[in-house]
């Protein structure tokens, strides 16, 4: 079983149409890959949360697609055209008159190995701040998310799910070293909670932790901190990008959670 790879996240703008934002993605993969020719593959590629159009109750209906849709086959092809796993962020997902904020996970063949329902929908009211409220338009899912790879297993959870440490204990103990995030905080919750709860995660389940935020728009109706970023066992950050859109590109050696482990033996 390998121990290390190669992840890169995409923090993009999000725009109207998911034309567009499937474009964004591919222009993303271009870049990454002039500027990192000599560098190395992608072995997993992880997109924003709602990332196919724009974090509002209001589009949700309009965009949500069934398991095959458009941005089902697309996440696919991409899989299998680039031979990686792709964390396909998540998307309005819909299924018997309800929508799910899912992300989709593929093998390196374009075979669906995984999805993830976001749990703990995002309802907060915070005075003088951010107030959304998801579940007017979306349900809750149920369940943890476990994929396997020749890496070992790796787990996925969604925003407002990383506030919840008995989800991050189910993943360890379901064999996890390493969660990806497709978030989208706010300049409410970004500046105050992002950091702390990404270091938080990694740091009491010892494993690698990794969120992928769109990138901040003014003008829209949302705006997301972004700052994408990657924690290791160690609760260090790792890589931490700005405001702008940009790619997270980093190298994962799971040796590192298991030296971490070992020095600092929780579970015993």
């Amino acid at each position: 079983m390998g121990r290390i790879f190669n992840v890169v996240a995409l923090q993009k703008k999000v725009y109207g149409t998911a034309e567009q934002n499937l474009a964004a993605v591919r222009r993303m993969l271009d870049t990454y890959d002039g500027n990192f020719c000599t560098g190395p593959v992608i072995d997993f590629l992880v997109l924003p949360e709602i990332f196919t159009c724009p974090y509002d109750n209001k589009c949700f209906p309009e965009f949500a697609e069934s398991d095959g849709g458009t941005v089902y086959r697309f996440l696919s092809e991409l899989a299998r055209d680039r031979g990686m796993y792709v964390i396909g962020g998540s998307v309005p997902e819909l299924e018997d008159g309800k929508i799910y904020n899912t992300s989709y996970m593929f093998d390196r063949r374009g075979v669906q190995i995984g999805k993830h329902r976001k749990v703990h929908l995002f309802d907060i009211d915070v005075k003088g701040g951010q107030y959304f409220k998801e579940s007017k338009v979306l349900s809750p899912g149920d369940k943890i998310t476990v994929f396997n790879t020749e890496y070992g297993k790796m787990g996925v959870c969604i925003c407002f799910d990383i506030r919840f440490p008995d989800l991050f204990i189910e993943m360890r103990d379901a064999g996890v070293k390493m969660v990806f995030v497709p978030a989208a905080f706010n300049m409410t919750t970004g500046p105050a909670h992002w950091e702390t709860l990404f270091r938080s995660r990694a740091l009491d389940q010892q494993i690698y932790v990794l969120g992928c935020s769109p990138a901040r728009d003014e003008n829209a109706s949302y705006v997301a901190y972004g700052h994408s970023i990657l924690t290791d066992p160690w609760g260090r950050v790792v890589k931490e990008l700005g405001a702008e859109e940009g790619i997270l590109a980093a190298q994962i050696d799971l040796d590192t959670v298991e030296s971490v482990r070992q020095q600092i033996p929780l579970r015993k």
